[in-house]
């Protein structure tokens, strides 16, 4: 069976009923354990992926297609298992164990051509909820109750599924994409201004003595002044959205890594621009820092977890060179409530007394503010995240703040050069406008584009305590943040045993799932797509086969009505 026409086809439905002498129920309910996922998927696959449900991906008139519920779990379990399209097809096709979880199919059910597969994600990537496979196992964990109102976030590297090309090969293929993606009468008119011979039919690495260093520098400005005989006879020209795109790729690529000397030669610039795209196969991958010494190509998936019940709540997938924080706000979305905690209420937390940062204080002021407001529904929990360095940003402290959300990201402390003071020793008062240094001078604070500064130069020339101050001779400066007064609570507050207690307890676990989603080779923790919105959809479905086998450990049945857990989430 072949999805050939990825439009023109009708909702297929699963099969109902199973031949009771062929199905592959009777064995596997005795061979498979009580909390395996083929056991979930068998029991619940109805109604977590019913074939109504992916009703919109279809047409009223076409062929029949292979029935939706059948195809989700096999992308399920092909991410589960890590395998590629044709081995999940003939896993569908020979292991008893997924025709069991698609539904107790008979043991000589037929499989389907991989394509469908390809099909079925092309979809679920031009519809309006292209990760609902992903929300749906979330909505069943939520309705189990296995969703609190706590969160830990972390990222993880993701491997790019192409390979890094340098300079040359970089501009040539850029140039190769531009005239493949002309029509006839363009590509006559591009290549009539080309000075190389070269057919440029096919991307790779031209031919070249590489040990000749003359001979290198003439082939990247030859490289050079064809890409930019290119772009000048595109500019001004209507073009199409792949040929733009084509052309806007060489522009950068040619951008980045040139530079012309004085003598009028195009040669590779010593340094590394920012954002550089490192493959034209997929220019949206990027270079990475894991650690100062460990690098990585392609991109960052990020996920929230909640603690309790180690369920990801949310995923996203970004660029290598992305910060962590960038998508931090998307990840603790679901935390918002419509109506944020005001820091400047009565019954707001204190930032200054770190016992009144723990879980249980947390609960007892969200629980005081609902009184007060004289709130008819139950008072919620507070909402809380938890994250390492990478979330101790001022900027993301405004946004937990901001939403109402207690901040237990670890902030790293003021550093200064040559263990002079650092910025606690001194006394910044942002409401009077001053800061005070550590011998006693008072100066005023002076706004600049990224915050305030206090300059103390006036006050250094004979001070005792100049030496453990500042190692500059026109005295010492103190740039402030503008999110300082967040910055130093946290600080204050992360000194607390208890907020240390509570942390080291938490965060941890985000590491385990992480462990647990990019384990297999094969689309774990290298991407089996390339560009940003396929690893990121790919991503999500990782998550939710993760959380289909952990809704099983914890025993989540649908029963009398609804969903419930065997185990809870402590």
């Amino acid at each position: 069976m072949r999805d050939r026409d990825p439009i023109r086809m009708t909702l297929g439905k699963s099969p109902d009923h199973a031949d009771l002498f062929r199905s592959s129920a009777a064995f596997c309910d005795e061979a498979l354990g009580e909390h395996s996922i083929y056991r979930l998927l068998h029991v619940e696959a109805h109604r977590l992926f019913p074939d109504e449900s992916f009703a919109d991906l279809f047409t009223a008139r076409g062929r029949r297609s292979i029935p939706p519920r059948l195809v989700a779990v096999v992308m399920v379990l092909q991410r589960f298992e890590g395998l590629s399209d044709r081995e999940a097809a003939e896993h569908f096709l020979f292991d008893l164990r997924w025709k069991y979880a698609a539904g107790g199919l008979d043991y000589d059910h037929g499989s389907f051509v991989h394509t469908v597969l390809v099909a079925m994600r092309a979809r679920l990537r031009a519809s309006a909820r292209p990760d609902r496979i992903f929300e749906a196992v979330l909505d069943v964990a939520k309705k189990a109750g296995l969703v609190g109102r706590r969160r830990v976030l972390d990222s993880t590297a993701l491997y790019d599924a192409v390979a890094t090309q340098d300079t040359v090969t970089l501009i040539r293929s850029a140039i190769c994409g531009v005239l493949r993606l002309a029509d006839v009468a363009l590509t006559t008119t591009l290549r009539a201004g080309l000075r190389r011979d070269d057919a440029y039919d096919k991307s790779g690495k031209p031919t070249c003595n590489w040990e000749d260093a003359a001979e290198r520098e003439a082939l990247v400005d030859a490289l050079a002044r064809d890409g930019q005989a290119i772009l000048a006879r595109l500019d001004g020209l209507e073009l199409g959205a792949e040929p733009r795109a084509a052309s806007t790729l060489l522009a950068t690529v040619l951008g980045q890594d040139l530079e012309e000397r004085a003598d009028g030669v195009f040669a590779i610039a010593r340094r590394v621009a920012p954002d550089r795209v490192i493959s034209t196969v997929d220019p949206e991958a990027r270079h990475g820092h894991k650690t100062a010494s460990r690098g990585f190509d392609g991109y960052k998936g990020h996920l929230a977890i909640d603690p309790e019940s180690e369920i990801v709540t949310a995923t996203a997938v970004t660029a290598a060179n992305a910060g962590d924080g960038s998508v931090a706000e998307e990840l603790f979305a679901d935390l918002v409530t419509a109506r944020p905690i005001d820091a400047s209420e009565p019954a707001a937390i204190d930032a200054s007394e770190p016992a009144a940062r723990t879980p249980q204080a947390a609960e007892s002021v969200a629980e005081s503010v609902a009184a007060e407001n004289g709130a008819n529904e139950p008072p919620r929990p507070s909402a809380q995240v938890y994250g390492d360095a990478s979330y101790g940003s001022g900027e993301v402290l405004e946004k937990l703040e901001r939403a109402g959300i207690e901040a237990n990201v670890k902030v790293m402390p003021p550093t200064s050069r040559a263990g002079c003071f650092t910025q606690e020793a001194f006394v910044i008062d942002r409401a009077a406008g001053t800061a005070t240094c550590p011998a006693g001078a008072v100066v005023a604070l002076r706004v600049i584009q990224d915050g305030q500064r206090a300059d103390f130069s006036a006050h250094c020339e004979g001070c005792t305590l100049r030496d453990k101050c500042t190692t500059s001779p026109r005295g010492r400066m103190l740039n402030v943040h503008p999110n300082f007064e967040l910055l130093h609570g946290a600080r204050r507050r992360q000194r607390s045993p208890e907020w240390k207690k509570d942390y080291r307890a938490t965060r941890p676990k985000v590491e385990r799932k992480i462990a647990h989603l990019v384990r297999r080779k094969h689309g774990g923790r290298r991407a089996r797509v390339r560009g940003r919105l396929r690893v990121a959809h790919d991503f999500a479905l990782i998550a939710a086969a993760t959380n289909l086998a952990r809704l099983a450990v914890l025993g989540v049945r649908h029963a009398a009505g609804a969903w419930t857990a065997a185990r809870g989430r402590a």
